[in-house]
């Protein structure tokens, strides 16, 4: 696990939108007064750990029709359409 970064006062006021930034992409960061680390900032939501592939297998399911396009959809776009499938060519 990577080392939470760390600023004194004076640098997380300077770099506020910076720190904001990091730990909105998951980095903890410590802010510190005359070198002694007195806060914590965390994200607000927890990290998504997945522990491995597959872990919605059986739990999602997709309809055999999923890549068929709606009547008119290729169309309104500027695509010919086959009018057998409904997908686009």
């Amino acid at each position: 696990m990577e080392a939470a970064r760390q600023y004194n006062v004076h640098e997380a006021k300077t770099h506020f939108s910076k720190i904001l930034e990091a730990v909105a992409t998951g980095e903890e960061v410590i802010i510190s007064k005359s070198g002694e680390p007195v806060a914590k900032v965390i994200p607000l939501a927890g990290k998504v750990l997945r522990t491995d592939y597959g872990s919605f297998r059986g739990r999602i399911t997709v309809a055999d029709d999923f890549d068929d396009l709606p009547d008119g959809f290729a169309e309104a776009f500027g695509d010919e359409a086959d009018e057998t499938s409904g997908a686009a060519e």
